[in-house]
């Protein structure tokens, strides 16, 4: 059964709102510990409303103490559902074709395997609702039978949102849909909140070296902790830094472990999940990404914001965000000696780098940001509620 964990607050002003063109954004799941897809999904609801579009989200699965519940920005809807084979699940595709149609839901939206897959059959077998996929990376946590259950459903979306071009090439080359229906639309982000904040004053030789993703192993922080110990031989006076939430506690005590091996306690920080991200890159010289898998990351788009030259690995759109020589260094993936090369050229450099800085600000003006990003996701809605 279909459960509201939050309904919108209706009055005799909002009448207009209820007869836009209503979209279901809908994902797997709620954690406790926010990732890029959960945010994006709330962003897409606070901003839709602006641009025309009633919004409502449904999950499969909510942590009651999950930010995204704290004052979400549309209606929530859990429909329970552990497994989607069962007859748990058959009772629940009834239950969500008839929220499709008491809901006139006009567009579905949907994220992660089982949105895709389970929702996005009962979607296009069950409704006359179109059909989005909103692509956010390589397939790394598919198994064989999603690979195959995503080849069967090629035809099914009517578009699929690819976040970076990386992405749009697997979608048309493993997983075979059509190139027309497969589109770019990058992370957007407001510039406006991330005006110049000031920097806490260093001495000479000082210098902070961070990156920001949650404690994954997929992110690569053990490869830029032994980048970090060639670093420190170099530039005595520099420290480093990992902001995030712990997401894998085994991984986590592995890192902290090499932290203490490679003799960098006194240097190497863990700063947990930093509510102003802003004022925390403020602090920083240099930001690095050494992921080994990436769809496209905000966190670089948010360290170009901040004026920071970017070092990241040539994994998904990493190398579409960052260009190479221009606003930062792209380097191998799982290659300690060239990202802490990569960090030394920078820090031996500071006019360089701050050059590099001031360029991915502009990039990032340029091509991401949140005008862009709603204008091409809009422009897809108006034309398939348009039937073109």
């Amino acid at each position: 059964m279909i459960k509201a964990l939050h309904l919108e607050k209706s009055d005799g002003n909002d009448a207009s709102y209820f007869e836009m063109p209503h979209v279901l954004l809908v994902l797997d799941q709620f954690p406790r510990t926010l990732g890029g897809g959960e945010r994006i999904v709330l962003k897409l609801a606070a901003l839709l409303p602006k641009y025309g579009y009633r919004v409502s989200i449904l999950t499969f699965s909510a942590d009651p103490a999950s930010a995204g519940l704290q004052s979400p920005p549309c209606s929530v809807y859990l429909l329970p559902l552990q497994r989607t084979y069962d007859l748990t699940a058959l009772r629940g595709s009834l239950e969500l074709r008839k929220f499709l149609r008491e809901q006139k839901i006009r567009i579905v939206q949907t994220f992660f395997e089982s949105s895709d897959l389970w929702a996005g059959f009962v979607t296009k077998t069950m409704s006359s609702a179109k059909l989005i996929w909103s692509r956010r990376d390589m397939g790394i946590l598919r198994t064989g039978k999603h690979h195959a259950a995503y080849r069967l459903m090629a035809g099914a979306p009517d578009r699929v949102f690819a976040v970076s071009e990386q992405v749009r090439r697997h979608c048309i080359d493993v997983d075979g849909i059509k190139p027309s229906r497969v589109q770019t639309i990058y992370n957007g982000l407001d510039l406006a909140d991330w005006s110049s904040a000031s920097s806490a004053a260093k001495h000479e030789g000082e210098a902070l070296v961070t990156t920001v993703g949650n404690i994954r192993r997929v992110k690569g922080h053990d490869v830029f902790i032994r980048a970090a110990a060639c670093v420190a031989t170099q530039f005595p006076k520099a420290t480093f830094s990992i902001a995030g939430d712990v997401l894998e506690p085994d991984y986590f005590a592995e890192l902290r472990a090499l932290v203490r091996s490679l003799n960098l306690s006194d240097r190497f920080r863990f700063a947990g999940g930093v509510k102003n991200l802003r004022e925390h890159l403020a602090t920083a010289d240099v930001f690095v990404l050494p992921s080994r898998s990436e769809g496209f990351s905000n966190a670089i788009v948010e360290a170009m914001a901040a004026s920071l030259p970017v070092v990241a690995t040539n994994v998904g759109g990493n190398a579409e965000a960052v260009q190479d020589g221009v606003s930062g260094v792209i380097v191998p993936s799982e290659d300690s000696a060239a990202l802490a090369a990569a960090i030394v050229h920078l820090l031996s450099d500071s006019a360089k780098a701050k050059q590099m800085g001031a360029e991915g600000k502009r990039l990032a003006a340029e091509k991401f940001t949140t005008e862009a990003m709603m204008a091409h996701i809009t422009s897809v809605y108006g034309s398939l509620l348009k039937g073109v």
